[in-house]
């Protein structure tokens, strides 16, 4: 074993996860290439997770950031204003919000997805008074105890060590199966007072799960749901933190549908670098905070609101917007390609934007075509409480030659597990 590696398995926790999927020491990256310490090169369909949405170490972000440095910039400042701040709640306010409608307060929490979500969760239940929160079956939202209790894995739940109480877990749309409307359950519950759940605090989803399969909710799902909570009093808050920021095809996941959530969460690729950044929108009449009633050291992340305002700067052309929807296109038609292509690996197409995978109903098929992309020097991941699915996240702004390269390598990495697993169709068995 390379004796960095060793190092690391010497020194570092075993929760450690993805050096495990990708066992080798990167040394530099960019756009959507990553080098290895011998010099090998890697196709990044991964994107940090959803936090490299402009790829590794763009390059109109990086001189903002490094300028920023070099001048002395203030790094550290908690919620105290500086021109960073300011210059990115501006440019948000001008090029995000104002053409889409958005009337929103912007809550600086710690600059992690899961304090958004700790935050949403908080003052829902403040300006309720009430302490339930509804989830939906697949769903993440985070690793501290209230973005936990709201999400669906059981393994990771586990790892609380204690109960996760005041949350109530419905089923996402088509969790049973297609035809049925599984809000016609949710309301139900709301409706009966012998049901025992109470009226919730909020509502929170993902439009599109990513950790939990890539499933995602229709748009006539996504409406009834925001008319079920205008009926009920309920905060509807949207869990943007992966699906966000041009992920699925426009900035925010919900727009398609044209509904106006109560609180919107996001993180990630907001910091437009991968520099820790998140944000909680809160619609103005739910802004009832006192004073550093929600607070954190590192809310103010001024070199992440530098590169931040810049990625904003794509934002301003709608044919950027376009060109994910047509690179989204693209992957969703030689995905269904593969599933027709291959039938032998018994896959279906899932997600939307350049959130897409294959789940496969062959247990172990889909970690099999990861491990096998990687070997061909490519990175993904899979996903899913199963891990059956394998899922495309390549940078929203890659280039055509780029996307091809990482569907060809797909392609063969897809023939290689139906290989390795014995389950290629056999020429002489025609």
């Amino acid at each position: 074993m390379n004796k960095k590696l060793e190092l690391i398995e010497e020194l570092e926790s075993s929760v450690r996860s993805y050096v495990r999927s990708f066992p080798t020491v990167f040394t530099k990256a960019r756009g959507y290439k990553m080098w290895d310490e011998d010099g090998k090169e890697y196709i990044d369909f991964f994107s940090g997770a959803g936090a490299l949405n402009y790829g590794h170490n763009e390059p109109a972000m990086k001189k903002k950031l490094v300028d920023y440095i070099l001048e002395d910039g203030v790094a550290h400042s908690l919620d105290m204003a500086t021109d960073a701040k300011v210059a990115f709640m501006e440019k948000f306010r001008d090029v995000i919000m104002k053409p889409r409608d958005m009337d929103y307060k912007i809550m600086f929490p710690g600059p992690t997805g899961t304090n958004t979500v700790e935050s949403a969760l908080k003052i829902a239940r403040k300006m309720t008074g009430r302490t339930d929160i509804v989830s939906f079956t697949n769903g993440f939202h985070g690793m501290t105890i209230g973005a936990l209790s709201v999400t669906g894995n059981s393994m990771k739940r586990k790892g609380a060590g204690i109960p996760l109480n005041n949350t109530v877990t419905m089923p996402y749309d088509t969790f049973v199966e297609d035809e049925v409307d599984t809000l016609d359950y949710f309301e139900r519950f709301l409706d009966d007072n012998g049901s025992g759940v109470a009226i919730p605090a909020a509502v929170i989803f993902e439009t599109v799960q990513g950790e939990g399969g890539i499933n995602a909710a229709s748009i006539e799902w996504m409406q009834r749901l925001e008319r079920i909570c205008r009926d009920w009093g309920i905060v509807l808050i949207v869990d943007d933190v992966q699906a966000g920021v041009g992920r699925t095809g426009t900035f925010f996941s919900f727009e398609p549908a044209g509904i106006k959530p109560d609180v919107v969460c996001l993180s990630k690729s907001i910091g437009g670098y991968g520099l820790p950044l998140a944000i909680t929108l809160i619609k103005p009449e739910l802004d009832q905070w006192k004073p550093g009633e929600h607070n954190g050291t590192f809310r103010g992340n001024n070199m992440a609101f530098v590169t931040a305002t810049e990625a904003l700067t794509y934002w301003e052309d709608p044919n950027f917007e376009k060109s994910i929807q047509e690179k989204s296109e693209t992957v969703k038609n030689f995905l269904e390609d593969m599933v027709a292509k291959y039938p032998e690996m018994k896959g279906f197409r899932k997600g939307r934007g350049l959130m897409q995978g294959i789940s496969s109903d062959i247990e172990g098929f889909s970690e099999k075509v990861a491990e096998h992309a990687f070997e061909r020097q490519m990175i993904m991941e899979t996903a899913g409480g199963h891990d059956q699915v394998f899922k495309l996240f390549p940078p929203i702004n890659i280039d055509e030659e780029g996307l091809q390269a990482g569907l060809e390598v797909l392609e063969l990495s897809i023939q290689d597990a139906l290989e390795s697993m014995n389950l290629k169709e056999k020429e002489t068995a025609k």
